[in-house]
């Protein structure tokens, strides 16, 4: 294998999966830079092209974040890929959502997908991942008082772990050619329902925690609420809900395996790593 990609600007590097990314590929030999509005080694700012200029300077592959949570951002995206263009840049890697070419026209998944696959300057792989399991181990949709509250009824969803996500990400910037052009939907070993959630990480805690199924415009008005998220972004997390509820959650697909050659982790096995160093999320 001759990897035309040297060094890789890493966005979203300090997020779920960009900080787990940098440092893996450096690891294969490659030079990686994590790159955010803070607390990275170089500082990129969707809002300020000049930063978005200077983080391009020398790189061969990008490993795109889109800004979150944001609803629009197509047109940004679009902005900073003819930098990359003008930078020379080889290969990007977009990190995108389950079935984001079939989200609604509301948001940009679709549009931001789009704006990837109509470029020829250089070549691309799209990840599509159902919903991370470090959901449950931060703010997310965290575990309060022992009870896991999601309007998503019995609905089931191939939860996946962010490191199976970056494990991806890295083996197509380290040989781009051999996915070029490939779109993989990354999910974990089985589709589980909140209630089987729930069970799993009680199991693993000792702990009885349980699944409360919820009004979906009540819990979206909550988290909203919260400031956690922007208003508009609710819009997104009524698809996201709507879509495990009414029986479209991801499934397993084997992708995880079959680009990294490893099984992808179970929610068992996140779990006990997760939860002794995350038991405050359960005590509420």
């Amino acid at each position: 294998m001759t990897n035309s990609i040297k060094t890789v600007l890493v966005l979203g590097g300090t997020g779920r999966t960009g900080v787990l990314v940098a440092p893996l590929l450096r690891e294969r030999g490659l030079t990686a830079r994590a790159a955010a509005r803070s607390n990275a080694e170089v500082r990129f700012d969707w809002d300020d092209p000049a930063t978005q200029r200077a983080a391009l300077d020398g790189v061969d592959g990008v490993y795109l974040v889109a800004p979150v949570p944001r609803v629009r951002y197509a047109q940004q995206v679009a902005a900073f890929l003819d930098l990359a263009e003008e930078a020379d840049v080889r290969h990007v890697t977009y990190l995108s959502t389950y079935r984001g070419e079939q989200a609604p026209e509301t948001m940009d998944f679709r549009a931001a997908e789009a704006e990837l696959r109509d470029r020829t300057a250089f070549t691309h792989t799209i990840l599509q991942p159902g919903w991370v399991m470090q959901n449950f181990a931060d703010h997310h949709v965290p575990i309060i008082d022992d009870t896991l509250t999601v309007p998503a009824g019995a609905g089931a969803e191939a939860f996946v772990d962010a490191a199976d996500i970056a494990a991806v990400a890295v083996e197509t910037l380290i040989d781009p050619a051999a996915h070029a052009g490939r779109r993989y939907v990354l999910t974990g070993t089985e589709a589980l329902t909140f209630d089987q959630v729930a069970r799993t990480i009680g199991a693993v805690t000792g702990r009885p925690v349980t699944y409360q199924d919820i009004d979906r415009d009540t819990w979206v008005r909550a988290v909203v609420a919260t400031g956690f998220v922007p208003a508009d972004y609710g819009v997104v997390l009524d698809w996201q809900t709507a879509s495990i509820a009414t029986g479209n959650g991801s499934r397993p697909t084997g992708d995880v395996h079959r680009v990294t050659g490893r099984q992808p982790t179970s929610l068992a096995d996140f779990a006990r790593r997760a939860f002794p160093a995350a038991e405050d999320a359960l005590t509420g």
